[in-house]
């Protein structure tokens, strides 16, 4: 009896041991996914600034040297908004004679093609069939004739001088592509999509910034971005972020992407929780097929800063970091059950109250009451929950490229 007893307590004690090392290992991969990477990447960059930058000339287009650009703008039943697109584009500070403008309208059975028509300045193409915006954009690349082309969504507006920012880092023949900044419009009444999608994008934006100044920007955010042209290369017809596979293509082709946060898009924020969602799940389903079709850059013996960068800006927020959320909450229950000490207990009491939170944030966002503290933690955790369901309509097939478009609030701009 004695015996048995001592086996029973050595197989607890390796459970326990077990149990721990599952724990932390997920609490550091959901840590360093959201938080941690940041932390690594500021004390690189600043280690680069002391030993590296002084050392090294920036070289940008000034003036009369800027290249030939045109502006690609794919549009689906944007009838509400592409006048105000067309007229914020013909706006831009750039040399009238250097900038082009094509817009492709596939598939809309709305007045979008009628209303681009009206400009002269504006090169349109259309077609009934709707395949999805990779396709509408593969269809129409040939006919640009530019060193540049600046892609923009219809449902934006960019700052004056955008192009002019983007297109002056095109003097170093190291750089493939420029990203831009994707801005949220604020208002004051701002639901939890609009709280926690400005707020994720300001953090975002600036982890852009730093992994551009250590290396290349791991994507760039379809809202706008421009390549050479020359670099652009088809990806396939069913690509759901046809945008970050196209920009990582450039860079695992030896290119820098850059970014660039004085060139623009300003949107507005999705209608309501439910519109992100299904936004948040498509990308989700997207970014699982991106890290299959991109796989060779996992090889951080070949690509070295640009494989440390993307699995861990990009890979662990789509795989391992969702995962870690209900394994840190299942596994330190089973803790506080079978060894209480204050750590655990610690940790689970923050993680009961900031899911408290947030359910808190859900029912203050059906209730249409403003309090965006906490909205933050409602809007972490269906961010989350989207990537689950993500996965579940990927393996199911069930993501298609023609995706239904999320409703936006009116922009104000």
């Amino acid at each position: 009896m004695v015996g048995y007893s001592s086996l029973e307590k050595s197989i607890h004690f390796k459970q326990n041991i077990y149990m721990e090392y599952v724990f932390w290992f997920a609490l550091f991969l959901l840590f360093y996914s959201y938080l941690g990477y940041g932390l690594v990447l500021f004390g690189l960059i600043k280690l680069k600034r002391i030993f590296w930058n002084g050392k090294r000339k920036v070289s940008q287009y000034q003036g009369d040297d800027l290249p030939e650009v045109t502006l690609v703008v794919a549009a689906y039943n944007e009838e509400e908004f592409i006048e105000k697109k067309i007229n914020n584009s013909l706006q831009l500070e750039y040399p009238e004679d250097k900038l082009k403008f094509l817009f492709v309208t596939d598939g809309s059975n709305d007045r979008t093609p009628d209303i681009v028509k009206k400009y002269s300045q504006i090169r349109l193409f259309h077609k009934p069939g709707r395949e999805g915006k990779i396709a509408a954009v593969s269809r129409v690349m040939p006919n640009v004739d530019t060193p540049i082309t600046v892609f923009s969504d219809a449902n934006t507006i960019l700052n004056e001088r955008a192009i002019i920012n983007l297109v002056r880092h095109f003097k170093d023949e190291k750089i493939g592509a420029v990203a831009g900044e994707k801005r949220i419009e604020k208002l004051t009444e701002d639901n939890a999509s609009g709280a926690g999608e400005g707020f994720y994008w300001h953090y975002e934006s600036k982890l852009k910034k730093w992994d551009a100044e250590l290396y290349s920007v791991v994507g760039a955010a379809g809202e706008l971005f421009c390549i050479r042209t020359a670099l652009f290369e088809d990806v396939q017809p069913d690509t759901l972020i046809e945008d970050f596979v196209m920009t990582m293509i450039i860079a695992k082709n030896g290119y820098r992407v850059l970014y660039e946060p004085e060139a623009t898009a300003t949107e507005s924020s999705s209608a309501s929780i439910k519109e992100e969602t299904k936004r948040k799940i498509r990308i989700a389903a997207g970014g699982i097929q991106a890290i299959l079709r991109l796989s060779s850059i996992l090889n951080i013996f070949r690509y070295g800063l640009l494989s440390f960068q993307y699995i861990s800006h990009r890979v662990l927020r789509w795989t391992l970091a969702p995962l870690s959320i209900p394994i840190i909450f299942i596994f330190n229950w089973w803790l506080i059950i079978y060894n209480p000490v204050f750590i655990y207990k610690a940790f689970f009491l923050g993680q009961c109250l900031f899911y408290l939170l947030g359910l808190i944030g859900q029912h203050l966002e059906a209730k249409k009451i403003k309090f965006k503290i906490f909205f933050i933690p409602y809007y972490f955790l269906m961010m989350n929950w989207c990537v689950f369901m993500g996965y579940k309509r990927f393996l199911q097939g069930k993501q298609s490229v023609i995706w239904e478009k999320a409703e936006r609030r009116k922009v104000t701009i």
